[in-house]
Order: structure tokens, then C-alpha cells, then sequence
């Protein structure tokens, strides 16, 4: 199996590729649109703010290719809130893959934004890419934004108000939890990502 990660600049890289190493995976980092368009799995993830992320795709030239690629596709934090129409983090638009807009948590008291640590996730629907991840189950986030709660959502979390911690329409996906760091509920994640793809 011939597995993308894209090269979007992101802190999280490397974690990332080392979490698909451990279940066996040789990814390969690339920001090459035609390693992309030809890869059996692609992962985009991203970590810090919106707009400047979207300007590395478009140096790479890889905001078309994305949008195009008919293999499966997994954003992972930034990288999920990217697949959306656009982004309030400096009023970006973004790659459309996904209806909706991405804004900021709210404050609420007692809470603290950036949301930051370990936290519930909230199931909605039966599909393979959470396959074995029981509702209650943890994951460990680090975002200030977060995409609305719509059709697309298969998994919410609560975090001064509920939102998408997992989303998926056809053969796009996103986690706004970073997997690579959510133990052995993240590595099924990905382990599903990586076998079943998102049937």
C-alpha cells in the first residue's frame, strides 16, 4: 500500500509518520502532486494557524490536487479544518472538500481556550473508521478551532461547546484530535484508516 502523508509544514509530521511506522507503514512525506494523486492512503496534517497553512499548499500547488484525489483522505487537526469551505482564523477559504465554516471556540468559564489535553469523544455513527472506538473513549487535542457539529460529524466532543472531533463525507475524512499522540485509541484509528480506508 502506497501511503501519502503531505508535506504541509505542519509540527506534527513526524509524529504522525512514526504513529503509521509503528503499525507498519512506510509513508512517505511528500509535496509531490503526483505521489499524491497516485497514493493508496493520503494524510494531510497541520498543526498552528489556517491561513498560513493554506499558503504552503498553494506554494506546493497541491490545493487542486487535494481537491481532486480520489483515494481516501484523512485531515488531521489543522489539517481536518482545512477540508472545510474556509476558515474565521483569518477569514481563510479553504479547500471546500466539506461544507462549512470553521470558527473559535468560545470563551466559557472555566474553560480554557486553547482546548488542550485529553478529552471524550462522542460516537454518532456506525462507519469502519470507528471501528473498536467505544463512546467515552479519550483523545488528545490542541486546537483554539473547531468545525460545527453537521450531518458530516461522526464523532463530537464538548469543550465549552460541542463540536466535530471527527468527520467524514465519501471518501473525505478528518480528526481534529491528533491521533499520533491519542494512544491506543489513535493508532485504531489510523489502523482503520489504513485497512478498511473509509467504506
Amino acid at each position: 500500500m502506497k501511503v501519502a502523508v503531505v508535506d504541509s509544514g505542519g509540527a506534527n509530521i513526524a509524529s504522525v509518520c512514526f504513529a503509521l511506522q509503528r503499525l507498519g507503514v512506510a509513508a512517505e512525506l511528500t509535496g509531490d502532486a503526483a505521489v499524491i494523486r497516485t497514493a493508496d492512503r493520503v494524510l494531510l496534517p497541520g498543526v498552528g494557524a489556517a491561513a498560513p497553512a493554506m499558503a504552503r499548499l498553494r506554494e506546493l500547488n497541491l490545493v487542486q490536487t487535494l481537491r481532486e484525489v480520489s483515494a481516501p483522505l484523512l485531515g488531521i487537526c489543522l489539517g481536518m479544518q482545512l477540508l472545510f469551505d474556509s476558515s474565521d482564523e483569518g477569514d481563510t477559504p479553504c479547500l471546500g472538500l466539506l461544507p462549512g465554516q470553521v470558527g473559535l471556540l468560545p470563551d466559557a468559564p472555566g474553560v480554557r481556550i486553547p482546548h488542550m489535553g485529553w478529552n471524550t469523544l462522542e460516537p454518532l455513527r456506525a462507519v469502519s473508521l470507528l471501528d473498536g472506538v467505544d463512546h467515552g473513549a479519550q483523545a488528545y487535542f490542541v486546537h483554539s478551532y473547531a468545525a460545527p457539529v453537521t450531518d458530516d460529524c461522526i464523532a463530537a466532543c464538548t469543550h465549552s461547546q460541542r463540536f466535530a472531533a471527527m468527520v467524514q463525507r465519501g471518501h473525505v475524512a478528518g480528526a481534529q484530535f491528533h491521533p499520533e499522540r491519542s494512544a491506543s485509541t489513535g493508532a485504531r484509528v489510523l489502523r482503520n484508516f489504513l485497512e478498511k480506508g473509509l467504506a
